[in-house]
């Protein structure tokens, strides 16, 4: 299997505790608490390592908490090549109540990253021999434009390489335009990415054929516990997950992502990656906190995702398309 790369241009250092619940002007205790490095790219690179798939991860770390993240990926054996910048890594903190069984996150912004460290990034990810598969998103450090995701992509693309691009907003919009393998949004992203809700499955599977006219290869519409909606130009898909105890859902979707790539990578067809995709999703919704998905769990989750074939129409829908490039 060829080597997969993540790119997160804003990591995090995640902590999550456990308390029995939240009260005011008392001393909360805390139960249990765990360190994890995070973002989306790293979250992904976790994964992939779980799985057994070669991976390494870029991005920028800076201070103490980027010297934890680093520590953290490189014990747990996960490959990475990270620019240090004079910020400090950001912290995010999700606090778990267990009376209720609800978490709270709450995420940093995140530091800046100078003019000459992006340029570092960008020549590491041209002069990449083979960059093959490679998973790019998240939130941006806070002096980036969404243009970036952009000039990334095509990077990648014109090397000869597929992306995949996981963000939202304004950033979905602007990666979209360096014609991306593949994109997964969410419902509250898509509905953003088309300037239109999304109430129906019908209308759900429109909007995701939307981006193809964009030049977007396959739409991977993450749709919470009813699963993964893929849809390329010849091929539409609706993959369903088993039912399980829902312990958390952070990181699911980077779970997703890390399951689909490693399918692809291990020259699987586009079912099978979707099937791989959700049972990765799934399995670390089985989890507490910003625990990822385990092999184990995601191995018996995919003979249960259940397939179902959409038909096509007979062109997609491209009137007022706002995710297509003018």
């Amino acid at each position: 299997m060829a080597m997969i790369y993540t790119v997160t241009l804003n990591p995090a250092l995640d902590r999550t505790i456990e308390v029995d619940q939240i009260r005011c002007d008392v001393a909360n205790r805390i139960i249990e608490e765990h360190w994890y490095p995070g973002g989306k790219g790293v979250d992904v690179s976790r994964v992939l390592t779980t799985l057994g798939a070669e991976t390494l991860a870029f991005g920028f770390i800076g201070g103490f908490r980027g010297d934890q993240l680093e520590a953290g990926m490189i014990t747990a054996g996960i490959g990475c090549d990270f620019i240090r910048i004079a910020g400090e890594t950001r912290s995010n903190l999700v606090i778990h109540e267990q009376l209720i069984d609800k978490q709270v996150l709450l995420n940093s912004r995140g530091p800046e990253v100078e003019p000459s460290a992006m340029m570092a990034l960008l020549r590491k990810i041209r002069n990449l021999r083979n960059p093959g598969l490679l998973t790019i998103g998240g939130s941006l450090p806070p002096n980036l434009k969404p243009s970036i995701y952009r000039t990334i992509i095509e990077i990648v693309q014109e090397r000869g390489g597929r992306a995949l691009f996981d963000a939202d907003g304004a950033a979905l919009k602007a990666g979209i335009e360096g014609k991306p393998f593949a994109i997964k949004p969410n419902l509250h992203e898509l509905s953003e990415l088309v300037n239109r809700p999304l109430n129906s499955f019908e209308e759900i599977f429109a909007a995701a054929q939307e981006p193809l006219e964009a030049g977007v290869k396959v739409v991977l519409a993450s749709l919470g516990p009813d699963g993964i909606l893929l849809v390329s130009k010849d091929l539409a898909l609706h993959a369903i997950p088993p039912k399980v105890e829902v312990k958390n859902t952070i990181g699911a979707g980077d779970s997703a992502v890390a399951g689909f790539v490693y399918a692809i990578a291990g020259g699987k067809d586009l079912q099978e990656a979707l099937v791989s995709a959700v049972a990765a999703g799934t399995a670390t919704t089985m989890r507490s906190g910003t625990a990822l998905g385990r092999k184990e769990d995601i191995m018996a989750l995919i003979p249960q995702v259940q397939v179902k074939k959409i038909p096509l129409p007979d062109r997609c829908p491209g009137q007022n398309n706002p995710a297509k490039r003018t």
